[in-house]
Order: C-alpha cells, then sequence, then structure tokens
C-alpha cells in the first residue's frame, strides 16, 4: 500500500475515448489555485482506442504531478477508479470525470474544509451544463459548513437527501480513514450504480462530515456515451448494486431506521428503468424481470408493502406486482 503525502490531494480521473473532453478536464486541473496544497493527478486510460492517452501526456509539463496509468484491458469505470485510487498517495482523494471540470478554487475550498472541520469527507453543489445551459444543482442539506453525522443524513425517507445525491466527484474524502474501513475501492464488477454503493457505504461508515455551498464541479450531461444514453445490459448493474446496499443496510446497527429509505430509494429506480424498458433489447427486459423477482424474494414483504403504500398509486402498483399475492395478503 502507497505511502501518503500530508498536504497532497489525488484527483482520479477514469478515462476510457475521452480525447474530446479529455484536455478541459485537464486544463481546469493545471487552473487550480492551490494555495499550500499540492495535487497528484492520476490518469487511468481504461485502453482506449482514440488519443485520449496522447493528450493527457501533453500535460506532464502544465501539471508537475501528472501521472497517466494504462490498463491493456477495457475494465469499465469502477476497475479504472480502483488502480487510481490503488496508487493514490494524497491525504485526501478526489474523482473527476474525464469530460467535466472545475473551477480554479475547488480543490482548495473542498481540500480546506475537510482540514478546518476535521470531518472525514465533504461533498459540494455543482453545476450541470447541457449544451451551453448551465444551472446549479443544490446537494439535499441546507446546513453548510459544520460537522454533521453521515448516518443522520440517509433519511427522510420521503424526500431527497444525501444518500440521493449520488455523485462520488462532488466530494473530497480522507484517504487513510476510507482505506482503514473498507470504503475505498468500487465494487468493480457493477456496470451502473457503483457510486450509489459507494456512497451508501461512507454514510453508513463513517462519523463525521459536511457540505459546502461550492458548486464549483462542472458535470456534462446528456452525451452520447453516457449511460443515460444506451440501452443495453449495462443498465441492469442497479440491481445487484441495490442487492448490495440493502445487505450493509441490514447488517448496519441501525438497520431498522435506514432500512425504509434504501427501500424505496430501490423502489423508486425500479419505476425509472421500467418506464425506460421499452428502449431495450427483448433479452434486457426479461433478464431485468428476472433479475428484479429474485431480488423481491430476499426483501421482508411486510417491510416492502409499508414503503410501497406510502407511494404514488402508479409506483405502488408496480412495486406490488412483483410481490406474491399471498404474501402481500400476509403482510397486511
Amino acid at each position: 500500500m502507497t505511502s501518503l503525502t500530508p498536504g497532497r490531494i489525488s484527483v482520479v480521473i477514469p478515462a476510457y475515448n475521452q480525447e474530446a473532453y479529455i484536455c478541459d478536464a485537464l486544463a481546469s486541473l493545471a487552473r487550480q489555485k492551490l494555495g499550500r496544497w499540492d495535487l497528484e493527478v492520476l490518469v487511468v486510460d481504461d485502453a482506449s482506442t482514440d488519443a485520449t492517452a496522447a493528450l493527457a501526456e501533453s500535460f506532464n509539463d502544465s501539471l508537475p504531478g501528472l501521472r497517466l496509468v494504462r490498463l491493456t484491458q477495457n475494465a469499465g469505470v469502477s476497475a479504472a477508479r480502483n488502480a487510481g485510487l490503488q496508487l493514490a498517495t494524497g491525504e485526501y482523494f478526489t474523482f473527476l470525470d474525464p469530460d467535466d471540470w472545475y473551477s480554479p478554487e475547488h480543490l482548495a475550498v473542498l481540500a480546506d474544509a475537510l482540514t478546518g472541520l476535521h470531518v472525514d469527507f465533504v461533498r459540494s453543489d455543482h453545476v450541470r451544463v447541457t449544451g451551453t445551459n448551465r444551472v446549479i444543482h443544490r446537494a439535499p442539506q441546507a446546513l453548510r459548513g459544520m460537522p454533521l453525522n453521515p448516518a443522520d443524513d440517509i433519511e427522510p425517507i420521503d424526500s431527497p437527501s444525501m444518500v440521493d445525491y449520488a455523485f462520488v466527484w462532488a466530494g473530497m474524502y480522507r484517504t487513510e480513514l476510507m482505506r482503514q474501513r473498507g470504503l475505498f475501492y468500487f465494487d468493480a464488477d457493477l456496470s451502473s450504480a457503483e457510486d450509489r454503493l459507494w456512497l451508501w457505504k461512507a454514510h453508513l461508515g463513517t462519523t463525521r462530515y459536511a457540505v459546502v455551498s461550492s458548486p464549483s464541479v462542472f458535470y456534462r450531461r446528456g452525451l452520447p456515451g453516457s449511460l443515460t444514453q444506451v440501452f443495453d445490459e449495462r443498465q441492469l448493474g442497479f440491481i445487484p448494486a441495490y442487492e448490495r446496499i440493502l445487505a450493509a443496510v441490514r447488517s448496519h446497527p441501525d438497520a431498522e431506521r435506514h432500512l425504509p429509505k434504501a427501500l424505496r430509494q430501490f423502489f423508486a429506480i425500479v419505476c425509472h428503468h421500467e418506464k425506460r424498458a421499452k428502449h431495450y433489447p427483448p433479452a434486457v427486459r426479461l433478464a431485468m424481470k428476472q433479475q428484479l423477482r429474485q431480488v423481491f424474494t430476499s426483501i421482508d414483504p411486510q417491510s416492502a408493502l409499508q414503503v410501497a403504500l406510502e407511494m404514488d398509486v402508479a409506483r405502488r402498483r408496480h412495486i406490488l406486482s412483483f410481490l406474491q399475492p399471498g404474501t402481500i395478503g400476509a403482510a397486511k
């Protein structure tokens, strides 16, 4: 395991065929006003077939802390992040997607907050970029700049909370703490929803965090290669991700408190995918139905029914269709 350097921030960038955008991401890092902080940039080239790696290397002079990590086979965003994390030497770490960018103050603001507030991690607002349109998207926590209990911000159940704000790149984390608590790496076999699982574990497994008012990471939406624009088996990654989220919640000392939130979030995402399913190939639709029915057999029917009955009529009806009629009657 790599030793850590105090005062250093490690930024992990997983990149696959991002020649159109990688220069914007790296230029924003070259412009960072770091103050007392040192910067390490770990670009993980996930076996790109375009000029991503060469373009990253062109920043060697302007980013002295740049390191290019080459994967020989395409492994996906989680494995690429893990490859970068394994080499990270910063006291703190964060993530930047290769098609996004930072404002010049972003890293220093988050690192100063982490240090000054003595917390395990910080989260921030972000700016959503769609074409030329930019909109600030606030993290769903009104209390800013003060230490908070991460577990307290798993709830409320029926409105957005910080575990619904599933953007790992809108934050910064203490490297040693996340390693010690087994929260450092991503589940590399997940094709989607890996951020949700990672953040659930962070909220369940740490004791202090803070939200800072700093909408200074810019998130591009609606790009052709983004997961929201594809309709293949990668969409089904949310199913094993939520199996693991539910397992993590059930094993937590406050499982009874947090399970309704985990179930409601899962149910809402199930309904979201069902709406999109008309665009999925028939084999993917069938696999989704089969996998979901298997997951529902592991969910306590009384808990499922209680959560479903508090949802709107359309989503309630849909979730109840996954429960056996006999179990619904028994739960009542």
